[in-house]
């Protein structure tokens, strides 16, 4: 069994929404276990036979299931436990600085990584610090500055939607911290 992590990407803004129980009852309902949803913007940690699925099988299961009980059109990252947990040890920046959102882009599509990668060869490295991760991409931009640096116009453009999803550090680690 692999303990693994959904993150929901656009849930509960922009007319979506899904609550945390009707989400891990969902979870349950496909046969996952171990379900626990970690506040209200799609983090879904559970268990799964890693042997049975592929990730990218898995992936797909979880989306059918979620724009058949939702109806609307959901995307996930998944990541293991483990990777999450690790992303988080290799954040490059510090993450205790007070006016800097801490972030972590995941991505689903290595291609699309790549791309946001290079994209931050083209923006500030002082205003909108982005660094190389494994499986992510970190970037701390200052509060209040989230939506309009040159790297959040390129993490906005629409072709990004399906296979990227931010979150802040935090909120990674009570993820990882959730008991089951």
């Amino acid at each position: 069994m692999t303990e693994w992590v959904a993150l929901l990407r656009g849930v509960n803004v922009g007319g979506i929404t899904v609550r945390s129980a009707d989400l891990a009852a969902l979870f349950r309902a496909s046969g996952y276990t171990a379900v626990k949803t970690v506040l209200a913007s799609g983090n879904v940690r559970f268990t799964a036979d890693a042997a049975a699925l592929t990730r990218a099988e898995l992936k797909a299961r979880i989306e059918q299931a979620l724009r058949d009980r939702f109806g609307y059109d959901a995307w996930i990252v998944l990541v293991t436990l483990d990777e999450l947990a690790a992303a988080i040890d290799a954040f490059p920046f510090d993450a205790g600085d007070a006016s800097r959102h801490p972030y972590v882009i995941f991505c689903s599509d290595d291609a699309v990584r790549g791309e946001l990668v290079e994209a931050a060869a083209s923006v500030d490295p002082v205003d909108d610090p982005v660094r190389d991760g494994v499986g992510v991409v970190y970037w701390s931009p200052q509060k209040g500055r989230t939506l309009d640096t040159g790297y959040a116009k390129v993490l906005g453009r629409a072709r990004y939607k399906a296979t990227t999803t931010t979150r802040n550090l935090r909120t990674l680690a009570k993820i990882v911290g959730a008991s089951s």
